[in-house]
Order: C-alpha cells, then structure tokens, then sequence
C-alpha cells in the first residue's frame, strides 16, 4: 500500500510549476467509476486528530469509519521513502526514458494554472525539500509539493486498464480459432553434456569488455553458430535453458551481455550511479552480437564453427535487437506522430521504452547478412518497425508473443506488424497464458516454454540454408511437427492473420 501512495506522489511531482510557489494545499480526486470526486487537504494529513477534526470530504469519511481510515492512512503516509527512489532520481534526469514515463504520469493529473515538467527536475527538487526534515516520508513528499490545488482525475487509470485489455482480443480469439500445435510425445530427452565458460574480449564500439557466456557440447559440435540477446536490466543467464538444450544438440551458442542495459546497469541506476540506458544503446545492442561473430575464431572453442550462417535469438529488447540484424529498419515516423499521443488505443507500456529511442533510430539501421534467421520473443516494434520497414529483411524472421503479455500486449506489438510480414515466409507463434517473463527459460535444460519451438526454428533454418532467407511467397520453415507445450498451448498464428 505504501508503494501505492508513493506512485500517487510520484504522480503529482512532475505537475509541479517550473518557478517556486506555496506548499500544496488541496487535492480533488476524480473517481470515474462512481462519477463524482472527494477533496482532501494536506493540513489536515499531519496526525490523525486533525483529520478526524478536519472539513474535507476525506475527513468525513475518517468519522463515518470511527477513526479506521485515518489510523491507516497515518501509518502509509509516515512510511520512509526507499532511499533508491532518490538515488534513481538523482541519476535520471532529462533522460528520454524518465521523460516518456513523466508523461504518462501527467495524464493523471494538473496543477490548476500549471504546465507539467517533465524532466524529472521537480521531483529532485521535492525530494530534496522532504529529505531537509530528515530521513523523508510519504507526508513530507506531499507537503513538499508546490502549488494550491491538484485535480487528479483517475479516468486514465480506467482507460488503460480497459485498453490492457482490449490490446489481446485479437490474440485470444486466434488461441480460440486455430488448432494448437502438437506437444511432443514425451519429455525433450537429455542431450549431448555441454560446457559453459564466460570469456571476456574487447570490442571497438564500446570501452568496456564485451562478455561472453559460451556453452558448447563437450564431444564435437555441428559446427553452427546461435546467438541470444537478453532483455532490459537482464542477464545471459536468464536464457542458459537455450544455450543449453541448443549446445546439447550440436550447436555452439554465445550469449552476449549488454553493458548498457543489462542487470548491472540496473543496479548502477537503483543506486544513483547511472541514467537509465540512452537512445544509443539501440544501436550498441546489435553491434554487440555482430562482435561476437566477428570474434568466434579467437574464442578457443571445442569444434570449428562456421560465423557465416549464424541464427540469432532474443527476448523483450533482445527481440527488438535480433529483429535489426535480420534487416528491419528502425524509423522515426510513427515515433514522432504517436509518443506524445497518450489516448492512442494502441498505447501500451513498451512504448515508454521504444518512445525513449528517437534519438538513437538514424544509427540504428544495423543488418547483419551472416543472420539467415532469428527468433524474437515479446520484441518492442510497433512504433520502432513501422509495417514497411521489414520489406528488406536478409533473415527470416519467428516472433512469440504471450497471451497476458501486459508489457509488450501481443495484438499491436506482435499480431498488426505481422501480417505483412508473413508474405515473406515469417511466421508468427502465440502462447496461451505466456507473460512477458514467464516465457524465459532461466537454467532449464529443456529450454522451459518455449525449448521445442526454438530448437525446431533453429534445425529449421540451418536446414534450409541460403534457403532461409525471406522472399515473397516463401513457404514457411516450421511445417508440422510437435513443437507445442502441454501447460501452455500455442498456435501458428500465421494462417490466421
């Protein structure tokens, strides 16, 4: 609850005016589903005796419930702020990505007479005020807002949870429609054993090392190459079930870590270390992996393996990241027309994230030919990929997306930017009840969820070869076979678009 409160303070920060004014006095909640709105005043937060004596539509409340909602709400409002979220602050400001959510956050809400900041500043600046009264509180963080009244309309809050909704539809009626694939008959049996060793090597656009985790069969491999991308502030580690079950039939796989945006990032910018990932890292990302290709021959692997066919998989940003190499290009028209756009129905939490990228599209445009296909899994696209941009691809493309995926919703991040694509031979595959991490293998050794889908893509595609490569009319590469999962149907969502 205390971090609910503290989201609604969040909230009000970046209404603040950009020049000094008096402490906020009142705020008027909208509550859309009863048609009416409450005040409170923030006098009358400072203890619970002064509410219940207070005059606000709140205080009446405390009196009706004996006292119980001001016990409550003096207990949330006197919890500490994380000392993390002052950290994070301190280093975010004026970041793109801190920008795209302080205008979400905006929509919430206005400060009469106000125009919203949303450069972060002004909550740096709150916090600063609550934090001079010592170790700061959720009170001290409202009694630092500058203004006198604060309308904060809950609207929003309905719209987008109908529009979480809606933004599946398309997905569950294919689920519905379309018969599931088969699972195999039993269990993924065990496969070759496999090494895992972390090398570490430089790389010319980037200062830091380049870190690889290399897991490869201990008896000869085939020969063959498969890279995969991680997601925001996530590790290699969270994809070793592929890099497993993939080694154990032949393959040699490298899971490259991102500095820009991986879990130690992360941490730097918990701590107040670092800004949250820049526009840059869309084209670092992929330059990453092309590393990796290009240093397959120093790397003092088992087997000698060919770097020129190469299969690529990613999951979250890392699909968005394999999606560039196999030729998609990024373009900033959708992203100038729609970020500011906050009723657009196909509005959805990974647009903060591609929305933070604008800057970072001109460079952006990295194909490698050495990928003849890459597996994207709930991949950001919709504003980064505008439907055209893939009629050049040099990959043949596969993209999962979940059912409750809530993060990146598949019916406008994965279904509408398809059904152009799949002209070309990609395919499109839905998972019945997948999330956007539900979906990520961790350390099992049959891959988890997705272990059959992503081994047969991958036999596929070196299978075909030049073969694999995307033209009009291609036949798709999975054809048949039991490539499903028992607790979580999934649907060759292709023939249905």
């Amino acid at each position: 609850m205390g971090w609910a409160l503290l989201g609604v303070a969040s909230a009000l920060l970046p209404l603040a005016p950009l020049a000094p004014a008096r402490a906020l006095e009142e705020i008027v909640v909208y509550l859309p589903l009863v048609e009416t709105g409450f005040t409170l005043k923030v006098s009358e937060l400072s203890s619970p005796d002064a509410l219940r004596n207070g005059s606000s539509d709140l205080a009446e409340l405390d009196r009706a419930t004996s006292g119980a909602v001001g016990r409550q709400l003096w207990e949330v409002l006197n919890q500490p702020v994380p000392i993390s979220l002052t950290r994070i602050v301190d280093g975010s400001v004026g970041s793109p990505l801190v920008e795209q959510a302080m205008l979400v956050i905006s929509s919430f809400g206005q400060v009469e007479g106000q125009q919203p900041d949303l450069t972060g500043e002004k909550l740096r600046e709150a916090l600063d005020r609550a934090s001079a009264k010592g170790k700061p509180t959720l009170l001290n963080l409202i009694e630092a807002l500058p203004g006198d009244r604060l309308r904060l309309d809950l609207t929003m809050a309905k719209n987008i949870a109908n529009r979480m909704v809606a933004q599946r539809d398309e997905a569950e009626r294919l689920l519905a429609s379309l018969p599931p694939v088969p699972t195999p008959a039993t269990p993924i049996p065990a496969g070759r054993p496999v090494t895992i060793k972390t090398v570490l090597r430089p790389m010319a656009h980037r200062k830091a090392l380049l870190e690889l985790v290399v897991v490869e069969p201990q008896a000869p491999g085939n020969g063959r190459l498969v890279l995969i991308s991680h997601g925001l502030w996530d590790d290699p580690r969270s994809f070793l079930g592929w890099g497993k079950l993939l080694a154990s039939r032949g393959y040699t796989v490298i899971l490259p870590r991102h500095p820009g945006s991986d879990s130690s990032q992360q941490q730097a910018v918990l701590a107040g270390k670092a800004p949250p990932p820049s526009p840059k890292e869309l084209a670092l990302r992929p330059m990453d992996l092309k590393a990796a290709i290009d240093q397959v021959g120093a790397l003092e692997l088992r087997s000698k393996v060919d770097n020129q066919q190469v299969v690529v998989l990613g999951h979250s940003w890392g699909g968005t990241t394999v999606l560039q190499l196999a030729g998609v290009r990024p373009m900033e028209a959708n992203l100038l027309q729609r970020c500011d756009e906050l009723t657009d129905p196909n509005r959805n939490l990974s647009w903060t994230l591609q929305c933070s990228w604008l800057h970072g599209v001109s460079q952006a445009a990295i194909s490698d030919r050495r990928v003849i296909a890459v597996g994207a899994v709930s991949p950001p696209a919709s504003l980064l990929f505008p439907r055209e941009a893939g009629l050049d691809l040099s990959g043949r493309v596969l993209v999962v997306s979940g059912s409750r995926d809530w993060v990146v919703p598949p019916d406008p991040e994965a279904i509408d930017p398809m059904r152009l694509a799949r002209q070309r031979g990609n395919q499109l595959v839905l998972v019945n009840g997948g999330d956007h991490f539900n979906l990520r293998p961790e350390d099992q050794a049959d891959g988890g969820v997705l272990g059959s889908l992503l081994l047969a893509w991958t036999d596929a595609a070196f299978a075909a070869g030049e073969g694999a490569r995307p033209r009009p009319d291609a036949p798709p590469l999975l054809v048949g076979g039991a490539w499903g999962n028992a607790q979580m149907p999934m649907v060759d969502a292709t023939k249905g678009l």
